[in-house]
């Protein structure tokens, strides 16, 4: 799409072309709105799928497996089809109350005012820096999305041997990347005791010839012009040297919101996303979010789903269905447990017609206990369960339990009496 393509005035502009934003877009288009448009920012659209070389992304999606840079091509063709006006190289500088955002293009400075604007930016890996780890800065340092680029890509191997850091999902997936570039790992590195992915992964860095070192912790890079080796100390304080020419550090993702947190949307603290409503409103209610920009992290058919959800509730808004949340009452949640990493949404609105609502929780770490929900009043749900760090953790509060939420009117706040494991 051309700057001269490129409209003025729209019904919903997305902010992000990965499979939260193309959902949102297709479902969109399907529901009868005119005028969709979704904006990314590099030169080619399907998110980070893109540079996922290995499957298996799909399933819940087109009922098949594909590997992650033919899903994200699928995405792109089926929003296109259905319509959807896709604007490569381009860049959301900034946005304003009532849906005016400030774009850079190829062709130049532009603006664009939507009646809707959904915010789909994904997220993001912590880097070193974040991560507080001393020594220089020597070439090979990046993270598992940085070398999933390079290799699929840009088809570059930086490195031989390096050492992963981390355990999630992302990690045993730089472990698959490595091994399609030809590249050895040394070791993968957890502070925790157990693999924050799934336990039945542990076996596939052996079977790759990786070892997999537990409760250690990585504490200094060496090398000068690139990397040397890296040092690590386990939970009996034994330090190890291994000899290694890279450091991928993997997981700890971040909601890519930098965008949110420059405007005027209020940001949640524990989530580090914007704070929204069971309808995926922002609070500002011209602006929703949907997909990894809520949290970290979620699975490409999971961001998909929700993008389908957040396009029908933005469908009802645009027909007048849904109350501006500026112009209702709202109930807070809040998180009062260190134990609990967040939840989403944080905000319920309350409207004429109560559905069911359905709250996402983390764990910061493995836990078994009763989570309750209390308002000022006493308690108002609870459940026993257990739950392991980076796990989806929902909880479903009935039409009948969210009627006597609303009817006190009361914040309320979600606990955990928990015995770890």
């Amino acid at each position: 799409m051309t700057k001269s393509a490129l409209p003025t005035h729209c019904d919903v502009v997305i902010i992000g072309s990965g499979p939260a934003g193309l959902a949102t877009a297709t479902e969109l288009k399907r529901l009868g709105i005119a005028d969709v448009i979704v904006l990314e920012r590099n030169s080619e659209a399907g998110g980070n799928p893109r540079h996922c070389g290995h499957s298996p992304f799909g399933m819940r999606e087109f009922k098949r497996v594909y590997f992650g840079p033919k899903y994200a091509k699928a995405l792109v063709a089926k929003a296109i089809e259905s319509g959807v006006g896709i604007a490569l190289n381009s860049t959301v500088t900034s946005f304003e109350k009532g849906g005016l955002l400030n774009l850079s293009t190829k062709q130049g400075a532009t603006q664009l005012k939507a009646k809707i604007v959904v915010l789909s930016t994904g997220i993001r890996e912590n880097p070193r820096s974040a991560r507080l780890v001393t020594g220089q800065r020597p070439l090979g340092i990046m993270t598992a999305g940085a070398l999933q680029s390079m290799v699929y890509l840009s088809d570059n191997k930086p490195f031989e041997n390096p050492v992963i850091i981390g355990s999630e999902l992302v990690s045993f997936s730089a472990i698959a990347t490595c091994r399609h570039a030809k590249i050895k790992p040394v070791a993968m590195i957890e502070e925790n005791a157990r693999s924050t992915a799934w336990s039945f992964l542990r076996v596939y860095p052996k079977l790759q010839g990786v070892r997999f070192l537990s409760n250690t912790r990585l504490v200094k890079i060496h090398g000068k012009e690139r990397v040397t080796g890296v040092s690590v100390i386990d939970d009996s304080g034994e330090k190890t040297q291994f000899i290694c020419d890279g450091v991928i550090f993997t997981g700890q993702f971040v909601p890519e919101a930098s965008l949110a947190r420059m405007g005027h949307l209020e940001i949640d603290s524990q989530s580090n996303g914007p704070v929204v409503d069971q309808f995926g409103r922002c609070s500002d209610s011209t602006y929703f979010a949907t997909g990894n920009v809520l949290r970290p992290v979620e699975t490409a058919g999971w961001c998909w789903k929700e993008g389908v959800e957040t396009a029908r509730n933005i469908a009802d808004s645009l027909s007048d269905e849904l109350v501006d949340n500026e112009k209702q009452t709202s109930i807070s949640i809040k998180v009062e447990s260190p134990i609990i990493k967040y939840c989403v949404p944080q905000r319920i609105a309350i409207q004429s017609e109560l559905q069911d609502i359905q709250l996402q929780i983390r764990f910061t770490k493995p836990a078994k206990g009763r989570l309750v929900i209390r308002s000022e009043s006493g308690e108002v749900w609870s459940k026993r369960m257990s739950g392991l760090p980076e796990r989806r953790i929902l909880l479903s509060l009935s039409r009948e339990t969210v009627e006597s939420i609303m009817v006190k009117g009361e914040d309320l706040v979600i606990e955990c009496e928990s015995s770890n494991y």
